[in-house]
């Protein structure tokens, strides 16, 4: 491997796991403000970025897209059962945040350890293809 495509795959690898990192910051220290970060890379960073880099960025762009999908459905479940002041507000919050928001955290650590690794990643279920 020559030192520009190993700058690039580098650079690549580097992106990938500032992408992972940042869905696990949104999921776990600031929410919103991560999926800033997330949305910005993959905004401004996916079209010239390798093929690495961009399988991970597709992969947390879309995951973070499905959890905060996954979020609105919990608080309108929350909502129609009774509303917040609800017994079955608790039934709800431990079920979506021990099934949902726990697996969600538990693939992008996954996804940050295979992006360390340098090799791309699929999220079951809701990744899209990956072309890395």
């Amino acid at each position: 491997m020559d030192p520009t495509s190993e700058a690039v795959a580098e650079e690549s690898q580097a992106l990938a796991v500032a992408a992972e990192s940042l869905y696990l910051v949104n999921l776990m220290i600031v929410p919103g403000v991560g999926f800033l970060g997330i949305a910005w890379l993959w905004f401004t960073k996916r079209k010239q970025a390798g093929a690495l880099a961009r399988c991970h960025l597709d992969q947390v762009f879309f995951a973070s897209l499905w959890a905060g999908l996954l979020l609105i459905v919990a608080n309108a479940a929350i909502i129609l059962l009774g509303g917040y002041d609800s017994p079955n507000t608790w039934v709800i919050a431990i079920l979506y945040f021990t099934t949902c928001h726990t697996t969600l955290i538990f693939f992008g650590a996954i996804g940050l350890a295979r992006a360390l690794a340098g090799k791309p990643y699929r999220f079951p279920l809701i990744g899209r293809p990956c072309d890395a």
